[in-house]
């Protein structure tokens, strides 16, 4: 196959996991994150201890995809429904710091910028998940 592979076409989680290895280090993981839940929804905090690059990796293909894009849009495609005892379930957004420091995250490594719009993906940020995408489909 001679065609580059780009995120539209690449499995979602190949390229998430792939992706958060490569952020691991780069990227700085606040000192809350091993003790919060991600949304109101959740039971508990996450268990994986790469949640947080899972995380960031996962919002950078967002903005990839989905761009300009906002923490209000995240925190809708992040949420979950809330288990209640007697009354049906509700939709709750997940939490929004997790978000924003993410994207802060990003936007220090300049793969993310900000825009009146929102958040857009920049060159390097473009280029980063275009490589990950060919080397996983030359790993094929």
């Amino acid at each position: 196959m001679n065609s580059m592979a780009n995120v539209y076409e690449t499995k979602a989680s190949t390229v998430i996991d792939a992706a958060a290895q490569k952020l691991k280090d780069k990227v700085k993981k606040p000192a809350y994150i091993d003790f919060v839940k991600s949304s109101a929804g959740r039971e508990r905090a996450p268990v994986s201890p790469d949640f947080w690059y899972i995380r960031c990796a996962s919002i950078l293909r967002k903005v990839y995809i989905n761009g300009p894009v906002g923490v209000s849009r995240l925190r809708t495609w992040y949420g979950n429904k809330k288990e209640h005892v007697i009354h049906r379930k509700h939709f709750m957004k997940a939490g929004g710091s997790i978000i924003r420091d993410a994207l802060i995250e990003l936007e220090k490594l300049n793969y993310v910028k900000t825009t009146k719009a929102g958040r857009i993906i920049t060159p390097q940020g473009r280029s980063f998940l275009d490589k990950i995408c060919n080397d996983s489909a030359g790993a094929k």
